[in-house]
């Protein structure tokens, strides 16, 4: 495994000290990884320059990069370029799940939360916060100074998730403090009632905020591969089932299958991203997928 592979691992970035280590090298690992690929030149443009368009107004084009580079671009200013992004994650008790040998759906949730908002402190947006269960439990609204970054990924690492569970309730919440346009990047399971859940992400529509739903899955919920025999716990009730995986599993995928398409589909009606997150994969997909949208809605 090269370094760039070795930082975007979930369960390499696992063994790393503090939150914010992990951020930074789980960016910069995407970073160097994108300047390897067909994408490269993507990220390096950030908020400073974008490419000249035909009409674009000629005393902002910029003639040193056109010296260096023999490409024409235009200089942005902050008012152009700036976006207000909140990042809501779940720490409901049934994020907590982890199959053997990976890290639980929380985790990866807040792993991933902290290299998104030092990927936007770098490119020098507004971040904020959104921890919730059965209600918002943290908020931290968007703001852009570096220094407010340490806030956000301490307030990751001391996040645990709970036994409690209302997710619309909460997003229903966190909808009522947002009173200007933002990004609302909202990292679940959604294992919560289907129909709840679509009412408070159209409520972020409504009130025309960009919305990106990132589903979080453990291979094992896709895959239902636990063995001949398995003890399954509800991860709220604490209520325990032993049974046979095997006589299950064309049932359960089936379910899961139907479930993950409900979800595809309210987003799809509602004019929302939906990305599916698993556990077991590496973050470069999930940061650019993150850019091409912030690109699009700024």
């Amino acid at each position: 495994m090269d370094i760039v592979a070795k930082y975007l691992d979930p369960r390499v970035v696992s063994q790393i000290a503090t939150m914010e280590l992990r951020a930074r090298l789980i960016v910069e690992g995407f970073l160097t990884g994108m300047h390897r690929s067909p994408f490269h030149g993507f990220s390096a443009e950030f908020s400073e320059h974008r490419a000249y368009h035909p009409g674009d107004d000629l005393r902002y084009l910029d003639w040193k990069v056109l010296g260096r580079t023999d490409r024409y671009y235009v200089k942005q200013f902050e008012e152009e370029t700036n976006l207000r992004a909140v990042i809501a994650v779940d720490q409901s008790a049934s994020m907590a799940y982890a199959s053997d040998g990976m890290i639980s759906k929380f985790t990866y949730a807040t792993y991933l939360a902290a290299a998104l908002a030092y990927l936007a402190m770098l490119q020098k947006d507004a971040v904020g916060l959104a921890l919730y269960d059965d209600t918002l439990a943290q908020y931290f609204p968007p703001r852009a100074r570096r220094s407010y970054i340490g806030e956000l990924l301490a307030a990751l690492d001391r996040a645990q998730p709970s036994q409690k569970t209302d997710t619309a309730r909460s997003l229903e919440l966190l909808a009522e403090r947002l009173n200007r346009r933002s990004l609302v990047i909202v990292m679940s399971d959604f294992f919560d009632d289907i129909e709840q859940v679509a009412t408070s992400l159209k409520h972020f529509r409504h009130d025309r905020h960009e919305v990106i739903a990132i589903h979080i899955l453990d291979r094992r919920e896709l895959d239902f591969r636990f063995g001949l025999a398995a003890t399954f716990r509800d991860m709220e009730t604490g209520e325990e089932m032993i049974t046979q995986p095997l006589q299950l599993r064309a049932a359960y995928t089936a379910a899961v299958e139907e479930f993950i398409e409900q979800i595809k589909a309210i987003c799809y009606a509602a004019n929302i991203d939906y990305m599916q997150a698993v556990t077991d994969q590496p973050f470069d997909r999930l940061l650019r997928e993150y850019l091409v949208r912030r690109h699009r809605v700024r």
